[in-house]
């Protein structure tokens, strides 16, 4: 339990935080049980900042500080351009802002590819200067070996199958994984290759409802869909796209707010109230007490 408190008079970045026991990894794992049954599916959404972590953290499972914060937050065109510098940043902030989920870093690509070593440097370093409690990597059949590795070693993982974005380039875009008999089985296979590695969780992402469904059942570890399948044993997705704030968003995405329309409202009435000097008011300026 957290029993520290935090003084909140100076600083609005520091609220008051609610004492809450945080989630572990192997509670998170064994969701699903012997059976291949979740009684309670887990919930997942992105998290960046350490205001968003706050507000995120008592309704979510698991907040994953995604390498999606390339283009989030940074603009860039996909996540290929994402450093290892700017994970450990944004990590060490998600976990700052919350008390309750288990916060998993995102590894950036070329920071575990090259070999089982290279990850587990890259892997201890987002853990020593985060504080999260788990990694994520892409990639199936040929990161398998660095799985085990990592988890033979006390670093928990997150697997990442079917659609995997730092592989855009390979893979000529972004649509749906798994259209055809082969692609299909590739992503079976890779499913069962690092679940059966060591993953506690495993992210299905962009693939068709019905191999999603397979591979669901045939791993042992709970999987967690993004443009995936209900029947996965929970559900990911980037939070600024569910909360509205981009006005395009991918089709697997449901929208449960429009806030870039309520801040341009809320900018836009700030801006005419500066400009008529309806801004500030008596409320607002400081004056001697008489």
């Amino acid at each position: 339990m957290s029993t520290y408190t935090i003084d909140t008079a100076t600083s609005r970045a520091n609220p008051q935080p609610a004492p809450m026991k945080r989630l572990t990894v192997p509670a998170i794992r064994g969701r699903k049980n012997a059976d291949g049954m979740t009684g309670e599916p887990i919930v997942m959404l992105t998290a960046y900042t350490m205001r968003m972590a706050q507000l995120l953290d008592p309704h979510c499972d698991v907040l994953l500080v995604g390498d999606s914060l390339g283009q989030v937050i940074y603009g860039l065109p996909s996540t290929v351009p994402v450093t290892l510098d700017m994970m450990c940043a944004h990590g060490a902030a998600v976990v700052r802002g919350s008390w309750h989920a288990v916060v998993a870093v995102d590894m950036p690509f070329g920071s575990y590819e090259e070999s089982p070593e290279q990850a587990f440097r890259s892997a201890s370093r987002i853990l020593k200067e985060t504080g999260a409690a788990a990694v994520k990597l892409e990639g199936g059949e040929a990161m398998a070996e660095t799985v085990a590795f990592l988890t033979a070693r006390g670093i928990p993982v997150i697997g990442h199958v079917g659609l995997t974005p730092q592989a855009v380039n390979a893979l000529g875009g972004y649509r749906a994984r798994g259209r055809d008999d082969a692609e299909a089985a590739k992503i079976l296979a890779d499913a069962k290759a690092v679940a059966e590695a060591g993953c506690f969780l495993l992210v299905l992402e962009g693939v068709m409802e019905e191999i999603a469904n397979e591979a669901t059942r045939r791993v042992a570890c709970p999987t967690i869909g993004i443009g995936a399948s209900a029947e996965c044993d929970g559900q990911v997705l980037v939070t600024e796209d569910m909360l509205g704030l981009f006005e395009r968003t991918p089709r697997f995405v449901k929208r449960y707010g429009d806030l870039a329309r309520e801040i341009g409202d809320a900018a836009a009435a700030y801006a005419a109230e500066v400009r008529s000097r309806a801004f500030p008011t008596e409320d607002q300026i400081y004056r001697p007490k008489n």
